[in-house]
């Protein structure tokens, strides 16, 4: 009888838990060797990203952003995924990522800018298009789910085949892996071994629909077996088990050994988006369940058993971004819209003749309108 081969990648770490900390700060493993700065700064990140995740809420019921997705609960996941990356690397984030994006170098300035669509908006008012800017390495984020993946996919075999050493990496939702994009991306990364590194954030619920409704299999993780991409099943909500995972994916990734496929498991603790009210379809129970296990308090509690947050240290580092993000809002709430034109502009490096002719019409109106006293914005 023909014995067959063992398969190329083990399942084991695509359908069990790994965890370095438990609910309470307590170690539950080996501990990685990461310096108490780098540890501080993973704790201040995911404080940065709650506060500024809370001022956009507010902000959307205030009527000056018109839409929000929060992100409360999931900070450990693209904080600690984003910091494996180094400088010269390309995220491509879903729209739930504000801890990445602070990682990256962006400013709780320009996050609100594109919000609230400023006169310093860096994307200029562009619909649709989240955050993102070419300083930092960042594609500004599709609405549609799992557009982003096929993209990371192609940018890192480009760079594969240019000799570029970066690495890509995306995040999505779970409800991400029930579109094409999803297998697609993961096919053609395995059978060409690009340099991608895929983060999912299965945070349970895509809008209503449980995760159990988006697939069978045990675990999203173990999926990306069958298209000869390791996977690996982490506690999304331990920042330490993220970062672990995701400097080793993204170490393979540069190694040219191929990519790698990250299932967080973790919990969006607030609504889909601000549309979106959860208590219609998840019990309260199951919320204050998770909010047991969410990732700030967890890291704190850690911190300071280890001795790297003295006492008093936690509440310092909150008052202190939280009275930086609240000087920022003001700030950004003073700052005039961006202006009419802008609609125009960057369309072409060279404006067409017609773009031109739309221009001049456009400031002929304004014109008249500020004439009889019509406010423009």
């Amino acid at each position: 009888m023909e014995v067959l081969e063992e398969p190329p990648i083990s399942l084991d770490k695509a359908l069990k838990m790994y965890r370095v900390i438990d609910e309470d700060g307590n170690p539950v493993g080996p501990e990685p060797s990461i310096p108490d700065k780098l540890l501080i700064d993973m704790y201040t990140y995911m404080v940065r990203a709650r506060i500024l995740d809370s001022w956009l809420l507010k902000l959307q019921r205030m009527g000056r952003v018109a839409l929000h997705a929060p992100n409360k609960g999931q900070e450990a996941a693209s904080v600690g995924a984003t910091l494996a990356l180094e400088g010269r690397d390309w995220l491509f984030p879903s729209y739930r990522e504000l801890g990445a994006l602070l990682v990256r170098g962006m400013s709780e300035e320009e996050i609100l800018d594109r919000a609230l669509t400023t006169i310093d908006d860096p994307l200029k008012g562009s619909d649709f298009a989240i955050y993102g800017h070419r300083k930092y390495n960042i594609v500004p984020a599709p609405v549609p789910v799992a557009n982003q993946l096929p993209h990371a996919v192609g940018a890192a075999l480009a760079a594969k085949i240019m000799g570029d050493d970066i690495v890509t990496m995306t995040f999505f939702g779970d409800g991400s892996t029930s579109r094409g994009d999803f297998h697609a991306a993961l096919n053609f990364a395995g059978v060409f071994k690009a340099p991608v590194v895929f983060v999912n954030q299965n945070n349970q619920w895509a809008i209503s629909v449980p995760v159990k409704r988006q697939t069978a299999a045990p675990t999203i993780a173990v999926k990306g077996v069958a298209y000869g991409v390791p996977g690996i099943r982490v506690d999304g909500n331990d920042v330490l088990a993220v970062y672990t995972t995701a400097l080793e994916a993204v170490d393979r990734a540069r190694r040219g050994e191929g990519p790698t496929l990250i299932e967080a498991v973790t919990y969006r603790l607030g609504p889909h988006t601000t549309a979106d009210d959860p208590d219609r379809y998840r019990s309260r129970s199951e919320v204050e369940e998770w909010e047991r296990r969410e990732p700030i308090r967890r890291f704190r509690l850690y911190l300071e058993k280890k001795g790297i947050l003295g006492p008093g240290d936690a509440e310092e580092i909150y008052r202190t971004w939280e009275s930086r993000i609240e000087e920022t809002v003001v700030k950004v709430l003073d700052k005039p819209p961006l202006p009419p034109e802008v609609i125009l502009e960057d369309v072409y490096s060279k404006p067409t003749w017609n773009l031109v002719e739309q221009m001049r019409e456009l400031e002929e109106s304004i014109k008249l309108l500020k004439e009889l006293g019509v406010e423009v914005e």
